[in-house]
């Protein structure tokens, strides 16, 4: 039973960085799809209006990054380009990890989190 746990676990947590790494790539679009939905929301185009608007700009933001790194014949555009997509990814994985390891660290430690 201990071996089957140890394998899932192992499982488990390569299966979660195998994602987070094939995810990374849409921290963008999703920042600004998020954004651009509260927006919407905030300034009264409903529910649905405002999943469209989501939807729509962050399939556009991708799409002008990609399209932007395509049709760039410079180097440094291209870094540019690909830092504005990594630096949000990173902060993501960042977060995840930062999480992951206080989730962690509260079982390993045997202390309960505090409500206060």
């Amino acid at each position: 039973m201990l071996a089957l746990r140890l394998v899932l676990n192992t499982f488990g947590i390569g299966l979660f960085c195998w994602l987070t790494f094939a995810l990374a790539v849409y921290a963008l679009p999703f920042f600004v799809a998020l954004s651009v939905w509260m927006s919407a929301f905030r300034d009264g185009a409903g529910v649905f209006g405002a999943l469209l608007i989501r939807i729509a700009s962050g399939a556009l933001t991708l799409a002008a990054g990609q399209v932007a790194i395509a049709a760039s014949q410079s180097l440094t555009l291209r870094v540019a380009i690909g830092s504005a997509f990594d630096v949000p990814a990173a902060i993501a994985g960042y977060e995840a990890v930062f999480a992951l390891s206080q989730i962690g660290g509260l079982r390993w430690l045997g202390a309960r989190p505090s409500l206060a």
